[in-house]
């Protein structure tokens, strides 16, 4: 099932004609042994991390998926207001990125349909 994802509060040709409530995806995700091999090294000697990078698109993902898992659970057929925010899990030592992606579940209906 697709369902439309918006960072804005409204979904062009579509109207909201119900609200289901906050909806979120959360995940933890540290760097496997490559990864963390590969930037470190590169944390070294300067540039673009690409391994980190990976790490955190994988992170973003899943927790996007279980964004449109948890609406669909609702009832919902789209979300809007959609964010994402991250954080270093750990303390002094992290080693881990939280990555939390949120927004409103709702169910949409074209514009014209009765």
């Amino acid at each position: 099932m697709h369902v439309p994802v918006t960072t804005t509060y409204t979904i062009e040709g579509y109207r909201i004609v119900e609200y289901k409530g906050i909806v979120r995806g959360i995940i933890v995700r540290s760097p496997t042994i490559r990864q963390g091999i590969l930037g470190g090294l590169k944390n070294i000697i300067g540039g673009n991390i690409g391994a980190y990078t990976e790490m955190c698109e994988q992170a973003r993902q899943q927790a996007y998926d279980l964004l449109i898992e948890h609406a669909t659970q609702l009832g919902a057929n789209a979300v809007v207001g959609l964010r994402y925010d991250a954080a270093d899990v750990g303390g002094d030592k992290a080693s881990a990125t939280e990555v939390l992606c949120y927004g409103t579940a709702v169910v949409i209906e074209p514009v014209g349909d009765a």
